[in-house]
């Protein structure tokens, strides 16, 4: 089993809705779910947009490999309403799955990096990973999630939100 960790993120329709559906899936087509990062809200990053956009860190327990993760992701965003990514800049949108690490393993492929390339540049990606990863070592820059949150020069806001399908908060 390897140790995978997602971003969640969309801001488009119901997104916290998605993201329990999302959650849903990941654990029948991916592995089990073994801790999630509250909810974020920020600004859009790159574009302008109407909506806030909503993260979440998920990790989880996975026997895939890299490609299987890539492939099932990309499903499930299809699945939920999420059109072809933009290759021309970022956009609004139901849903977006991103691998930021797997294990210490690196990935440069056309199609696929691990660990993702910006995360160390945004804070909305920062912020929930900071949360109960903030020891985890990235593979390439070798640095902790702390260090990279501490040096991040992203001047978008994030901000903690309420998880309205919580009953725990």
């Amino acid at each position: 089993m390897g140790r995978l960790i997602l971003l969640l993120g969309g801001n488009q329709g119901n997104v916290t809705g998605t993201f329990v559906r999302v959650r849903t899936l990941l654990t029948e087509h991916i592995g089990k779910i073994v801790e999630m990062s509250a909810l974020y809200e920020s600004k859009p990053w790159g574009f302008e947009a109407e909506n806030n956009f909503i993260n979440q860190v998920v990790e989880l327990d996975s026997s895939l490999r890299s490609d299987e993760i890539l492939s099932s992701t990309q499903e499930i965003e299809r699945s939920l309403g999420r059109e072809q990514k933009s290759t021309d800049g970022y956009s609004s949108r139901p849903i977006d799955i991103d691998i930021l690490f797997y294990d210490d393993i690196t990935v440069s492929l056309s199609d696929l990096s691990i660990p993702h390339p910006r995360l160390h540049e945004r804070m909305f990606t920062l912020m929930p990973l900071s949360e109960k990863w903030e020891k985890w070592t990235h593979p390439v820059l070798n640095k902790t999630v702390k260090q990279l949150t501490e040096e991040c020069l992203d001047p978008g806001w994030v901000r903690r939100i309420k998880d309205p399908h919580d009953s725990n908060e």
